[in-house]
């Protein structure tokens, strides 16, 4: 079917903040910070900004200045703590029940009083709702919401979680107001309105946003310290436009993501007025499987492709230093990492591969077609998809062709199944293995993918949870990727660093980007700020 964009009015501010903020943070001068995330909205996607629907890195960015959650995760990473929330805390051993109390005094930007019931609505919305996009799974271990007076919440859940605080410090838990959000239906375009540090404002083209403007709330009551009152958030189309415009001192701090090459040019020879930083980053990349798709249906096909992935080759000739291999979902830096892509097929073999499609009688060479998304993580996911295709083609075990398409369209396509074998990079919702491992294999995860390990589902994911110290869990996670490894649902590649790059002056950089590279914009300052 064709599907047709949904072109949103030209507008110079689409969101017109309620009230007005303080001034720049130098002289009345906003704070100008660029990334590579774009911003549209289209028929298969026309709420990109709306709690219940987003799920991807950059609509997370946007959400975390201007929506409250319960709870955060604090500078530097480690446990939630309260942020909308006063005290919140399991009432049981079995972590089954967790209870939060507000704030007294909370509001939304508009000045309309923020009670416990505006958290219930807007935890039940999302699952009301329940996308496509697999936002809603996060929540999906909520038997019921209880509100007790117009400060307390009690979450009652299905079986025990010890991951709870965690969901409840992602923008799909953001509280919003019932007077602005509908309780069933996604709320198109790019509006927002929360309770967060921020209000917003956008400068909109057609269907994509070309500016987000983030003045000081000063409503906001929460644990976060801002040391701005202004921020503006630039999306460019490609990493060299993004850096030409750092170089032209047009922007403060060039952000997610910057391209290898411009990494090692500002590694190699620094230029005067501008600081790169490296950040610490779980970010994987993968291939994932339609297990239902005639291409890769036998489960040999994706073992051979396992089998000859040669991830150490492909980092050299297209990452650098910037990326090193993974062989397992859970990244090395994560609590239950283990090697088990390597522990089981070993160094890459084409005479493994050859073993495994004759034995299950698959006629070679297997065509495939290697789908990627062109503009939503860089200039080098094509150049990493060709370096791929020849090395399942020098195989002559296959014959791989490679197709790009951006991301407005690719994500939709994908989550409808229409790709046998696609490629995806995974930001952690929050740093615990349990978000490298249910996003991918639980009910309602995120690849809407057609693969079903009940043991995984039923057994492994609940029992894991269940382990208030998560580093008891790691057997069970040992097993999980264990069995990925057997049934190569999904193909991980490589674990990628973070760099960020600013102007001098600029303050907190090294604060700005977090470990599940989400945008930490109120740490930016200028000079002693």
């Amino acid at each position: 079917m064709n599907r047709k964009t949904l072109v949103l009015p030209t507008v110079a501010a689409l969101l017109t903040p309620l009230l007005a903020g303080c001034g720049g943070g130098d002289a009345g001068r906003a704070i100008v910070v660029g990334t590579t995330d774009q911003f549209v909205a289209t028929e298969d996607a026309p709420a990109p900004l709306d709690p219940a629907f987003a799920y991807d890195t950059g609509a997370w960015n946007i959400l975390r200045q201007t929506v409250q959650t319960l709870m955060h995760v604090p500078r530097g990473s480690g446990r939630p703590v309260p942020e909308a929330a006063q005290s919140c805390g399991f009432t049981d051993k079995e972590s089954e029940s967790y209870r939060c109390k507000l704030r007294s005094g909370l509001t939304f930007a508009d000045g309309t009083p923020i009670t416990a019931e505006d958290v219930k609505f807007s935890i039940e919305r999302v699952r009301a709702i329940k996308s496509d996009n697999g936002t809603a799974a996060l929540l999906a271990n909520i038997d019921t919401v209880e509100t007790q007076g117009e400060l307390d919440v009690i979450f009652h859940l299905r079986t025990p979680d010890a991951t709870f605080p965690y969901k409840l410090s992602t923008p799909v838990a953001g509280i919003l107001s019932k007077a602005k959000y509908d309780g069933k239906e996604l709320r198109p375009g790019f509006d927002v309105d929360g309770s967060g540090p921020y209000t917003m404002k956008t400068e909109v083209d057609g269907d994509e946003v070309k500016k987000f403007v983030f003045t000081k709330n000063p409503k906001y009551r929460g644990d976060i310290t801002l040391r701005n009152d202004k921020i503006e958030l630039r999306p460019f189309d490609d990493a060299g436009a993004m850096d030409k415009a750092l170089r032209a001192d047009d922007i403060d701090m060039a952000a997610r993501a910057m391209s290898q090459a411009q990494i090692k040019e500002l590694t190699d020879k620094p230029q005067e007025g501008i600081e790169l930083t490296e950040v610490p980053g779980l970010e994987i990349r993968y291939l994932a499987f339609n297990t239902k798709a005639p291409e890769v249906k036998e489960k040999a096909v994706r073992q051979a492709m396992a089998a000859v992935v040669d991830r150490g080759s492909l980092i050299e000739k297209v990452y650098g230093p910037t990326a090193e291999p993974l062989y397992s979902l859970i990244p090395s830096s994560i609590t239950g990492h283990a090697t088990s892509f390597i522990d089981t097929y070993g160094e890459p073999d084409p005479g493994k591969a050859a073993d495994l499609l004759r034995d299950a009688g698959v006629k070679t060479p297997v065509p495939v077609t290697l789908h990627y998304t062109t503009d939503h993580y860089g200039a080098e996911t094509a150049k990493e998809f060709e370096a791929l295709a020849v090395q399942l083609n020098g195989t002559k075990l296959f014959d791989a062709r490679i197709q790009g398409t951006e991301w407005a369209k690719f994500r939709p396509a994908q989550k409808r199944g229409d790709y046998g074998v696609y490629g995806l990079g995974w930001f952690p919702d929050y740093p615990d293995p349990d978000n490298y491992v249910a996003p991918f294999l639980d009910t309602d995860n995120f690849l809407n993918t057609p693969y079903v390990n009940q043991s995984v589902r039923d057994r492994l994911i609940p029992q894991s949870r269940r382990q208030a110290d998560r580093t008891a869990a790691t057997p069970v996670f040992e097993q999980i990727q264990k069995i990925v490894a057997k049934d190569v649902p999904v193909l991980p590649l490589w674990q990628g660093k973070q760099y960020v790059a600013a102007r001098d002056g600029l303050t907190g950089v090294e604060w700005s980007l977090n470990t599940s590279s989400d945008l930490l914009l109120w740490e930016l300052g200028r000079g002693n700020a």
